[in-house]
């Protein structure tokens, strides 16, 4: 299926993907970087799936329970309406939220349908073979890694590998199936239809309070308000941290080779992530945030090694990059990856970004702790010795590093919120070097930075490409966004890198990036134009855009992270950086608007 054609629910802990056909296409457990038990979204027949849909021709609708997470797939067939509540409900008992239980309940609400499900785990992406074997009415699926089981309100059938059934629901009844991981003190555990109704209402409640703590009330509530529904569901709430998106490898271009694992925390997404969240008053997932970063030595700099650009959700450092050549790849798009070796890359921007979201959090969510602003000074220390040199920058390009205008544009927002938080608390800071270091890379961006040939700041030093990166210095408040020279350059970027309010990243054929083939627009990049619009003084403008970009996300308001070029969704699904981005310029917008 289109990777558009799918929603996605979770439980803080791991994520599904379900497509408006009915089938969970792709399932991770017991966490977001586990391997998989569906993936037939990567190998429609090594994969494994779980079908479940009426017997009959239907049309299909599908949408969230209000201000929920809870996924309702709707059937319309000539005999009658079913339809499918997904969810996976959410507890504080640790031991039973290590069960991960994925909720099917089917409902037949008018007339009579005849239904069939089909459940074929593939374990470890499909490389791990698995038992089935039916005991005290359940069903478990036993593999060397995980073992789960099925109990389910109508009978089923077995092969030995995959479990089937087929029933028919009357007007006002209703079979569920339940999916849990089970193993050592976990019990495999009914499911009845009582019991589906409590967990049901009790899952609505909890993203119904979640989502009654924000403090929006502008224009374009009801997709800011699934932002911040999509952003929560990729949050690991064990450890506090956010991931950048729950696939993996899903491509940026089908056939080609742009195809990435995104279920880790990139220090970059998720401090953008504690932005707009804070944006919308959710302190509690920045305060999470905050303490993960803490715990897990991301945050800590002894001024000898780099941050890393990304980290486990567990705060892990290792993340090796593999391929897995016997699954063919979404469409075909090979390879499938797991891993991401990007983890080893330098990317200077991510040190403004991190203590920009410090700064807000200290600012509208807590104080920061003595102990988090020792952190912040070793990290702006290590900024002031070495925001002068090459990297990678954000695009992750694996061409070689060079001289970024976006990373020394982060590195002055890194010691300049430094200082904003210094003198708003009356911290101790060497503010005399932070200071000289902040004002070089100003000057240097300004002086080399700036194309008198294109009339406008470029990708990297002394060149003349350009990059929707630089959307960000009026955003960062480096430069006015009313500033001739940045004037100049919004309209070079319009000119050059925006088709229909979306946005190139940057032209990789005159900027090699060291990969094969063509991508999409890039959606960050387009919320980014439409805020740098409105900060500008062209409201109308960035009004237009803004809604033009809402017409592509999918049914339910999800994106993924680039539009091709007949609009369709492309790359990993759904993408946090996405989402933050609309939240931002949403926000930014409707103030603009007044």
């Amino acid at each position: 299926m289109p990777i558009s054609e799918h929603g996605l629910i979770g439980d803080l802990r791991s994520a599904a993907l379900v497509g408006t056909n009915g089938t969970i296409d792709w399932y991770c457990c017991p966490r977001f970087d586990a391997p998989s038990v569906f993936a037939s979204i990567l190998d429609a027949e090594k994969g494994g799936s779980f079908e479940l849909a009426p017997d009959v021709p239907t049309r299909t609708k599908q949408f969230y329970f209000p201000d929920t997470n809870v996924l309702i797939t709707r059937f319309f067939a000539d005999d009658g309406v079913g339809e499918i509540q997904d969810f996976m409900p959410i507890t504080d008992d640790s031991r039973e939220a290590d069960r991960h239980r994925l909720i099917r309940r089917v409902v037949c609400v008018r007339g009579s349908l005849p239904f069939h499900a089909r459940i074929a785990p593939r374990f470890d992406y499909g490389a791990q073979p698995h038992t089935v074997r039916t005991e005290n009415g359940y069903t478990v699926f036993d593999s060397s890694p995980l073992t789960l089981s099925l109990t389910s309100s109508v009978p089923v059938e077995s092969d030995g590998r995959d479990v089937w059934s087929l029933f028919k629901l009357h007007e006002g009844e209703t079979a569920v199936f339940a999916l849990d991981r089970v193993g050592g003190e976990l019990l495999p555990q009914a499911c009845p239809l009582a019991m589906a109704e409590d967990l049901f209402e009790a899952t609505v409640r909890y993203w119904r309070r979640w989502l009654s703590k924000s403090r929006y009330r502008g224009r374009w509530r009801e997709m800011v308000h699934r932002s911040a529904l999509t952003l929560k569901l990729l949050t690991y709430v064990p450890t506090g941290a956010i991931v950048a998106a729950p696939t993996t490898s899903l491509p940026e271009q089908i056939g080609g080779e742009r195809n990435w694992d995104y279920r880790y925390v990139w220090i970059r997404d998720a401090a953008f992530c504690v932005y707009a969240l804070l944006r919308l008053g959710f302190t509690d997932e920045a305060k999470a945030f905050m303490q993960f970063l803490t715990e897990n030595v991301c945050i800590s700099c002894d001024g000898a090694e780099p941050l890393q650009i990304m980290y486990g959700i567990d705060g892990r450092r290792e993340l090796p990059e593999r391929e897995l050549p016997e699954m063919e790849g979404y469409l075909g798009s090979a390879p499938v990856r797991v891993g991401n070796n990007a983890v080893g890359q330098l990317q200077l921007d991510i040190y403004g970004a991190l203590i920009d979201s410090i700064y807000l959090y200290d600012k509208w969510g807590e104080p920061i702790s003595s102990e988090q602003w020792d952190n912040v000074c070793g990290l702006v220390e290590w900024v002031c010795g070495n925001w002068d040199q090459p990297d990678e920058g954000i695009w992750e390009t694996r061409g070689g590093r060079k001289n970024f205008l976006y990373s020394r544009l982060m590195c002055w927002v890194a010691i300049e919120r430094a200082m904003r938080i210094a003198r708003r608390r009356g911290l101790p800071a060497d503010m005399v070097r932070w200071g000289a270091v902040r004002d070089a890379i100003y000057r240097q961006i300004m002086q080399r930075g700036w194309s008198p040939e294109r009339m406008a700041f470029v990708q990297h030093q002394d060149d003349s490409v350009l990059d929707a990166a630089v959307l960000m210095m009026p955003l960062a408040k480096f430069i006015s966004p009313t500033d001739p020279k940045w004037l100049s350059t919004l309209d070079a970027l319009g000119d050059e890198l925006v088709s229909d309010s979306l946005v190139y990243r940057y032209d990789p054929q005159a900027s090699p990036d060291g990969l094969r083939g063509e991508e999409g627009t890039f959606s960050i990049c387009s919320f980014w134009y439409v805020e740098a619009l409105a900060r500008a003084g062209r409201p109308d403008e960035a009004r237009l855009a803004f809604e033009k970009m809402l017409t592509y996300a999918n049914h339910l308001g999800l994106y993924a992270e680039e539009i091709g070029h007949t609009g369709e969704q492309n790359g990993n699904f759904p993408q946090a950086f996405t989402h933050l981005s609309l939240i931002s310029a949403a926000f930014n917008l409707d103030k603009t608007l007044g």
